[in-house]
């Protein structure tokens, strides 16, 4: 039995600021991971306060009565600056978001362009494209949200996206060092515990967990938090501008309430020159297989261009408890 998260004894408010949310008591983890992608490593001691935290991604259902509230326009759904794309094709430069296209047979793993694609008219209304709807999706996850769009929505609500580290340890669910959010046995009595990707990716889908694209949040069990689909389904933002674990472990302060990296120094060196900062995003999602991006574990991490909306990157936010 794996022991649980060294948590310092925290005593939960009476009440959570929003309909639900967790309370998740500080603590101090072992965050990252020597045994997966170079990225998690190296595996260190970080310890952060209590918080509390949505039991759910937020929803198509959620994210319509922020639009309808505010009339607030996705960056998926604005025309690009073409000041900030130099030397773009005009094509290009139209309202769109990164949309997966699953290829009819086995293609070359190391061109993520077989399955990629950049599709006009594509947003968080029409996921797939202009002709896909929301219909039967009010549950799911939304997606194609830029980072901005997220912090739009966090401001609006009165939340905040979390940190890197605030995620990882609320992903964990109080288990210290195991390898997915729920234990260390991917299917555990061949049950599963989260919407991933069975077969070969990215052209064969088994779907033995019931679902090829989003699911509905709350799908599947909770972790030892009580929070939902924090394995797979959609990729979440988080605040960290990203830099390498190596790089955080040795600056200021990076073991406790560790927040941010440097933005100057984790810009994209393939897109548009570097120019474009990028952000840790967690967790997987249901483009996860153990053929390639095997990401659906706690300490997984990813760098995600601030500008850039993709089918299957979402958010979920938090509230810190009133000092």
């Amino acid at each position: 039995m794996r022991s649980t998260t060294n948590a310092s004894v925290a005593i939960s408010p009476s009440k959570s600021p929003f309909a639900n949310m967790v309370w998740v008591p500080g603590g101090t983890f072992l965050m990252g991971s020597n045994r997966h992608y170079a990225e998690e490593a190296p595996a260190h001691s970080v310890t952060v306060d209590g918080f509390w935290v949505d039991q759910y991604s937020v929803t198509n259902e959620d994210f319509r009565r922020f639009v309808e509230a505010t009339g607030y326009i996705t960056v998926a759904e604005r025309p690009p600056d073409p000041a900030d794309y130099p030397g773009a094709k005009p094509e290009l430069l139209v309202p769109a978001s990164v949309v997966f296209r699953k290829p009819p047979a086995p293609v070359d793993l190391r061109d993520c362009f077989q399955w990629w694609s950049y599709v006009p008219g594509a947003n968080w209304r029409h996921p797939e494209g202009p002709s896909s709807t929301l219909k039967d999706r009010c549950r799911h996850p939304v997606v194609h949200v830029a980072y901005e769009d997220a912090v739009a929505y966090a401001e609006w609500i009165g939340k905040e996206l979390p940190t890197e580290a605030e995620w990882e340890f609320a992903a964990r669910g109080g288990l210290e060092g195991a390898e997915f959010v729920w234990g260390d046995e991917f299917a555990p009595g061949g049950k599963y515990m989260a919407n991933t990707w069975q077969g070969r990716f990215p052209w064969e889908n088994l779907k033995n967990d019931g679902f090829e694209g989003t699911a509905p949040v709350g799908s599947f069990a909770p972790n030892g938090f009580g929070l939902y689909d924090m394995a797979g389904n959609v990729w979440e933002w988080t605040t960290d501008w990203y830099q390498p674990h190596a790089q955080a472990v040795h600056s200021c302060c990076a073991s406790i309430n560790p927040r941010g990296g440097d933005r100057d120094q984790s810009h994209d060196p393939i897109a548009a020159g570097g120019s474009i900062p990028r952000k840790v995003m967690k967790g997987g999602s249901y483009l996860c297989a153990p053929n390639y991006c095997r990401r659906y574990r706690p300490a997984a991490r990813m760098a995600q261009p601030v500008d850039t909306s993709t089918c299957h990157l979402g958010f979920r936010l938090i509230a810190r408890a009133r000092q």
